[in-house]
């Protein structure tokens, strides 16, 4: 194959980056140049590549800085001993890609990641440079995330992180046995020691000097962890519990969920059947129930069968249906803590509920008004007009929420 041109080196590199999950950018600080100084902004919503938490459209150049790797973890494509086309952009190349994107509006920001090539320092280094570059030569004021490579000299990463809204560092796979059976070069232990040195860094950051000066800020945006799950056998129970350690030891903003796609030449190394999507989908719900919703692990995978999440409801549905003891709920009545609890209710909602009845009765026609998905939470509540009647203990109450089933095609 020729030289590539740099439309090329995009449209190969774009792709690769398809299997890195954590490109988010909420939760940096807030940076503009309407002022007329500088380029790009943290706000604002443009064309849309990913959501961040709160719910706003982001546009993110999503790109690897190269694909050609040394390691030969099973689970990648873009391992040493695969058959895909490589590419290589320059630390210049991503630089230009970076800032002519921005001036066309297509884009609010950069996430950047990369294979490893010679070694992990050379390419953090230029993974450094890149961030390096936009924000002190060109005044990029834009979100930028890196992807950190935990083998790499802390120092670099400490640099990373200091022209980088977000870092984040890839556990990898659920389990450390997982880890050493499908990507022998790579050290459990050495990434949760990078994990921690980023957490640490941004604390002391925080942290005003006796004279009151406060140090250079560091990954403002926190850091986030990615999780191949199925490509080992562990089950939901124990992917959500590693989860759950990593946050509390970690500090970390978002833990993302990849489900593994075999290619052809890696299902002698790894032959288990690819979980669906949908298995990646009930990961995220539960992850956001233990984070907000006031649940713990124990009542969000107890009944589930050999320790997986039910595919066909969400995890919040699930634990309604086998805890139908405590409905139905008067939303006029109820605390915080139970209305979280009924199906079709978010956050918001909720607030909003406990907002409003201070000051008159809520009514069942009020709390669609309010967001509530009533088709869900209709048999869970009583309200202002309404009640289920025996509807919340009707035998065929999980089926009126499962999918309808469908004929395959024989063809």
């Amino acid at each position: 194959m020729g030289k590539l041109d740099l439309q090329q080196k995009l449209a190969i590199l774009s792709d690769a980056a398809k299997y890195d999950a954590s490109c988010a950018s909420s939760g940096t600080a807030k940076r503009s140049s309407r002022d007329g100084s500088g380029l790009g902004s943290t706000e604002g919503s443009g064309i849309c590549h990913a959501y961040a938490p709160d719910g706003r459209c982001i546009s993110l150049l999503k790109i690897l800085m190269t694909n050609f790797c040394i390691y030969d973890c099973a689970y990648c494509v873009n391992r040493v001993s695969s058959n895909v086309t490589r590419a290589r952009f320059s630390p210049e190349e991503v630089v230009t890609l970076t800032l002519e994107f921005y001036r066309r509006n297509y884009i609010e920001g950069l996430f950047l990641s990369s294979g490893i090539i010679r070694s992990p320092d050379d390419t953090m280094a230029d993974m450094v440079r890149i961030a390096r570059d936009l924000r002190l030569k060109h005044n990029f004021r834009g979100y930028i995330h890196l992807k950190t490579i935990p083998d790499a000299d802390p120092k670099l990463i400490e640099e990373a992180g200091l022209h980088a809204d977000r870092l984040s560092i890839n556990v990898e796979l659920p389990t450390d046995a997982s880890v050493r059976a499908y990507a022998p070069e790579k050290n459990p232990g050495t990434i949760r020691k990078a994990m921690a040195d980023v957490r640490l860094t941004r604390e002391a950051s925080k942290d005003r000097s006796h004279t009151g000066k406060r140090p250079a800020r560091f990954a403002p945006a926190g850091q986030s962890t990615q999780m191949i799950v199925g490509a080992d056998g562990a089950n939901d129970a124990a992917i959500l519990g590693q989860s759950t350690r990593l946050y509390a030891s970690y500090g970390l903003k978002r833990v993302y969920y990849s489900a593994f796609s075999p290619i052809p030449d890696s299902t002698a190394k790894l032959p288990l059947i690819r979980p669906p999507l949908e298995r990646e989908h009930r990961l995220y719900q539960a992850d956001w129930l233990l984070r907000f919703y006031g649940f713990d692990l124990a009542e969000i995978t107890d009944g589930a069968a050999d320790g997986n999440l039910d595919l066909t409801i969400d995890p919040k549905l699930a634990w309604a249906l086998r805890n139908r003891h405590h409905f139905p709920l008067d939303v006029n009545r109820a605390p915080r803590e139970m209305l979280l609890r009924i199906p079709g209710f978010g956050v918001k909602t909720v607030n909003r509920i406990l907002t409003t009845r201070r000051h008159r009765t809520l009514r069942y026609e009020d709390l669609t008004r309010m967001g509530a998905s009533l088709k869900k939470a209709r048999a869970f509540i009583t309200a202002g007009g309404w009640s289920p009647g025996a509807l919340t203990d009707t035998a065929d109450l999980r089926a009126r929420f499962a999918p309808a089933p469908e004929q395959l095609s024989l063809f």
